[in-house]
């Protein structure tokens, strides 16, 4: 057996090709990266919208202490981002499962 036998041949074409995307701006990549993963933006605005309500209800806390309002900000927003990229798992998952065009099977020849 020679060395020659084990080696692991390289795939031709790159899995990862950076100069495809070397002329993109900032809004152009987040409108590509908003195609390819929607809940992805879905989940980022969300975690926004859950800061910004925190940050206006900070005054109306009560007697809550600071450290203790934030960490549950904190847990609100992130639950948000959770559970957003959950359902887009979850719409992905079914989306393949019950949708995707499954290639037909030929007919046994007797």
């Amino acid at each position: 057996m020679t060395n020659t036998e084990n080696a692991v041949v390289a795939p031709a074409k790159p899995i990862f090709d950076p100069s495809q995307f070397e002329g993109e701006s900032q809004t152009q990549k987040l409108a590509r990266k908003s195609r390819e993963a929607p809940f992805m933006s879905l989940g980022l605005l969300g975690c926004g919208l859950a800061c910004l309500y925190g940050a206006y209800r900070y005054k109306n806390r009560g007697s809550m202490s600071t450290s203790v309002y934030l960490m549950q900000l904190r847990v609100a927003a992130q639950g948000t981002v959770v559970a957003a990229l959950t359902f887009g798992v979850g719409y992905a998952l079914f989306r393949h499962l019950y949708y995707e065009e499954r290639p037909e099977s030929k007919p046994a020849d007797k």
